[in-house]
């Protein structure tokens, strides 16, 4: 029985999402790109999930990008606009998703990354926006890349098409950090582990004003950000970390 190309799991708060094409560098197919948005449903409603991570399987891959495979024969034009939704339903997830970077990421598997909130990778890997060498651009992750680069340095990764190291990412934004391949995984517990303890009705409500005010002039920010910080406040969950502070214990968080 052929293996699902997206793989979906459960464990201490967490939903685990990998891409499964490791003989193929986790290239996109059509098929994960229709098994994404069914795994996003189920964490989404599930309220035990607090935290989504997004990974490749084996050591040489996050993503290499789009299965070009299947652009030859035109299989693959049904899928843009499908992964069109899936980075801009990543990018605004309620809940906080996490990639972590244990290979080569390129193309798409540039845009799955940049729609993830927190991107944690190996300090080996290499980033990449290869599209201009066989003729394409990279559109629709062009949107991801404007908002997190500053505008000349995005240019000039879109235009020459070449390799980063992760130290050039983590310099340019596209990255949060950088570690050694055998720290990868304890990073990313640490930091999984401090985003489950967190209340998921804050942090949804803060993503959603984090996001939302980011192409507003600043005084209306400020007046939008005024009336989010008024209904984070009246959470139960907000009541009860401000009663756990005062009480010098640790909340219990119930999303409310």
């Amino acid at each position: 029985m052929t293996e699902p190309h997206l793989l979906y799991d459960v464990e201490n708060n967490v939903a685990r999402l990998t891409i499964n094409r490791e003989a193929q560098r986790n290239a996109i197919s059509l098929e994960a790109i229709d098994l994404f948005p069914k795994c996003l449903d189920e964490a989404e409603t599930d309220e035990k999930v607090r935290v989504i991570l997004i990974t490749g399987s084996g050591d040489k891959a996050f993503c290499a990008g789009a299965d070009l495979g299947g652009a030859v024969d035109g299989k693959i034009q049904q899928g843009f606009k499908s992964y069109a939704k899936l980075i801009t339903r990543l990018s605004s997830y309620p809940k906080t998703v996490v990639a972590r970077i244990n290979g080569a990421c390129m193309a798409g598997g540039m845009g799955l990354m940049l729609a993830c909130d927190i991107v944690i990778a190996r300090n080996d890997v290499t980033f990449g926006t290869p599209e201009v060498n066989v003729g394409l651009w990279p559109m629709m992750i062009g949107a991801l890349i404007y908002r997190n680069v500053l505008r000349k340095k995005a240019m000039e990764m879109i235009l020459l098409g070449e390799r980063l190291t992760a130290d050039q990412a983590l310099e340019m934004g596209l990255i949060t950090r950088a570690v050694p391949a055998d720290e990868l995984d304890g990073e990313i517990d640490q930091i999984l582990k401090s985003l489950a303890a967190k209340s998921p009705i804050g942090m949804k409500i803060g993503k959603e004003a984090f996001y939302a005010m980011a192409d507003m002039p600043f005084e209306e920010a400020v007046d939008f950000l005024s009336g989010k910080i008024a209904e984070v406040a009246a959470t139960e969950d907000a009541i009860e970390g401000i009663t756990a502070f005062i009480e010098k214990r640790k909340p219990q968080f119930k999303g409310k």
